[in-house]
Order: C-alpha cells, then structure tokens, then sequence
C-alpha cells in the first residue's frame, strides 16, 4: 500500500484505507451490538508485506478468518472517510456473524426460512409444475393430505449471494449510522467506498464510487468494478427525477439535452434523451425544459444538479444545490456493486495481483498502462522481498504524479500528473508459497 497526498492544492489528505484480518464468529446471545476486539474480533491494524492471501483460511470449528482491504475517497471534508475506514468492516463483519453457520456448511444450499431442515435437492417436492401446484398436488383441496399450494418453484440461493447481500447491509447501515451521528461527531462531507473481503477462498470486491480494482493475472486485465458517475447512471437519476419530480425543487428538469437550451429555442424541435433511452429523438422544446439539467457536463465534468461528480457513496447527508435547499442525497445511492472472484479456479504467479486504487491513479493511467508497469516493475524486484508489492504501489503512484516542470506536474508524453490525493494498493494472489 502506497498514498501521497494531492499535488499541493490543501495540506490534508482526503484519501483515508484500511487493512484488517477479522475472525467471523457466531454472535454469541443475539447481541445486535457492533464487535469490539475483546469480543468475537481478533484484529490487526495491517497484513505484512508479501504475506499475500494465505491458502489456508485457519478457520477453527467456530468461525472463519475473513481479510479485508478498504479505500475511501473524501469529498467536501474527511470526516465520512475518516469514520467508515474505522467502521465499515465492523458493519460487514456483524452482518456475516448472523450467517456464519450456514457459510461455513457448503454442502446444503442456505434454508429459505431459518429454523426449516434445509431441503435434500434429491427429493425436493418443491419442482412441482405449476399446473400441480395449482391443483394442490394430491388430495382434494382443503383435505389433510393437500400440500401448501405452490405457483412457482423455490430459488436456490448459493453461499456467495448471502454474502454479497451481507456486504450490501452492511454498506447501508454505514451510511445510515453516518446520518444519525453526523451533527454528534461532527461527520462531515461524504465519500466513495471501495472494499475487498476474502472469504472461503473467494474475492467480494464492493464498490460504490469512482474508485478502481482490476485484477493483473499472466499480464491480462480482469475489471473487477465500474465507476458510478452521472453519466454511468444517468438513466437511474432520471428515472427517480421523474417519478419524483418534487426533488428538483423546480429549478431542474430531469431530460437531458446536448446543450443547454435557449429561451430562443422555445418551439423549436431539439434533440434529447429521457430516462428510458439510450439512443436520442427529437422534441418540441417547452418552457420546462428551459430549467437546469439533472446531469449536466462530460466525463470528469458532470455533475448531479451542478454540484458533485459521483453518484454513489457514503454520506453526504446534508449537501445540498448551491444556495438553495434542495438536498442531493436522495440522488446518490449507499449500495455497492459486488462482483466476485474466485481465487482457487485459477493458478497464480507472483506477479498475479489485485490492483485497487482512488481515481487519482485512473484518471491519468489506463488499466493497461497499470498492467504493463507492474508486470515490468515486479519481475525485477527481489523475489524474496517482503516489500516488493509495497514498492510496485509506490512505482504506480510516482507514475500517476509525475515530475514537477515549469508547466506543472507532468507523467509520460508530457501529459498533466494527477492533482489529486492517490492511494494504492498492490495485493498479490498468490497464496504464500503455493498456488491457488
């Protein structure tokens, strides 16, 4: 892991980690308090270098070892960065106590209700055709021997969406502990969040933001999260802008246009796109739609109601429109992204890593430029060094900063230099002396 802080524009750093092994462990009593590390918690503050992800899990008869990685991203104050780095794995960890039993038993697919015996595939009854289940199966209807009438046939539910749905709580009850103790603790702004779990040999990577992970294995780029950005959710935002339209406060107008339109422009027939189009027609042009845009500007520029440039994170509770009280909240949405990676499907080097970074990295290198420095810096370190990733972490944000010239911060081909606080972590896959 490796972060400087921006290039000279404050003296904080808004960029805020954490890198924590937990131990998931059935909640003893129902207690629905957050762990502490007294409790059902074993913690560190940092996983050694070059320790990678371990094969072993080290899972005892009653829990499992859980790794954690965790990048926020600051805006309009660190306070909601500064609070999640050193809650939000608590949340995810409560949130997995109350299924710890049932991940831990991956032979029988997780029960629909607790307290039911989970059923055997074999002789589930549960496939009946819905012209059976209609009729009630066997029996007349109403006599002891009718089954339940069942319309359709029950989900299967895997191990790993108990999991994601645990990471997506435990996002939400982040967020929602923010709003409550904000004016107590002085919480300010908002951030993004981008989390890794490892558990059970899988990779959970949850975002909710405009950071980045990829995954480098054998020199190929594997994305492993999107950016969510006005633009990446445009069709979202206009939806909820349409369905509520009292949230734009009467000031904007939820249809997006290629410019903003004209008072002149009033009758004319103008090209836009509402929130059930990806493509663009033409409309007369009316008074409404003289109004600001929900999302206005491009790429890095655009901004929800002409005030911030990603549309998912935590906080953000009391940001509202420039000299106005409309709040913006509702617009930007807590829950993360999950996408999974399992680890032991494939075999890994040493130069196989998981790459997640802020968007000071990713907004002046290309994933493959990621690639092609990492595969070119790790090969001719040490093999044996225990810092070698930390040093490939450094080698990527020295990249993304650049040099300071006369025209300012410059990195290959005399392109600008992030001007942005940059933080870095290069995770190897490879799973101490052995291969996934």
């Amino acid at each position: 892991y490796f972060r400087v802080i921006n290039a000279g524009k404050s003296t904080h750093n808004e960029d805020q980690a954490s890198c924590e092994v937990l131990f998931v462990k059935k909640k003893a009593g129902g207690s629905n308090s957050t762990p502490n590390k007294n409790s059902s918690t074993k913690r560190r503050s940092s996983l050694p270098n070059g320790e990678g992800l371990q094969l072993k899990d080290n899972s005892d008869t009653d829990g499992i070892n859980l790794y954690y990685w965790s990048l926020f991203d600051g805006h309009a104050g660190s306070g909601a960065a500064v609070v999640a780095s050193k809650l939000l794995q608590h949340h995810i960890l409560e949130q997995l106590q109350e299924i710890v039993d049932i991940l831990r038993n991956t032979a029988v697919l997780p029960p629909t209700c607790l307290g039911e015996e989970p059923d055997n595939p074999s002789t589930n009854s549960r496939t009946l055709t819905r012209a059976a289940s209609l009729r009630g199966g066997v029996g007349a209807p109403g006599s002891p021997s009718t089954p339940p009438t069942r319309f359709f046939t029950e989900k299967k539910i895997p191990h790993e969406c108990l999991v994601i749905g645990a990471i997506e709580s435990a996002f939400k009850e982040m967020d929602l502990q923010i709003e409550r103790e904000r004016t107590v603790y002085n919480i300010s702004g908002g951030c993004t969040a981008l989390v890794v779990v490892y558990l059970l040999g899988k990779l959970y990577v949850a975002n909710a933001g405009d950071s980045r992970a990829i995954i480098i294995r054998n020199g190929e780029v594997i994305p492993m999260s999107s950016e969510f950005t006005p633009e990446t959710e445009r069709q979202r935002l206009q939806y909820l802008a349409y369905m509520q339209p009292h949230l734009l406060g009467n000031e904007f107008t939820h249809l997006e246009f290629p410019r903003r339109v004209q008072r002149k422009e009033v009758g004319k027939r103008m090209l836009y796109r509402d929130f059930n189009m990806t493509g663009w027609a033409y409309k007369t042009i009316e008074e409404d739609d003289l109004k600001f845009p929900l999302i206005y500007g491009e790429g890095k520029k655009a901004r929800v109601m002409a005030t911030i440039g990603v549309t998912r994170g935590l906080g953000d509770h009391d940001l509202k429109v420039h000299d106005s009280s409309i709040y913006i909240k509702p617009f930007l949405s807590s829950s993360p992204e999950v996408r999974v990676y399992d680890l032991l499907q494939y075999e890994h080097g040493p130069d196989d890593v998981l790459i997640l970074a802020t968007d000071g990295l990713w907004d002046v290198l290309l994933n493959e430029e990621v690639a092609e420095a990492v595969t070119n810096f790790l090969p001719n370190c040490d093999p044996d060094d225990p810092h070698r990733y930390t040093l490939a972490a450094q080698d990527l944000v020295m990249r993304a900063r650049g040099v300071l010239k006369d025209r300012g911060w410059r990195i290959s081909n005399d392109r600008l230099g992030s001007g942005d606080d940059i933080s870095v972590y290069v995770i190897p896959l490879l799973h101490g002396n052995k291969q996934s």
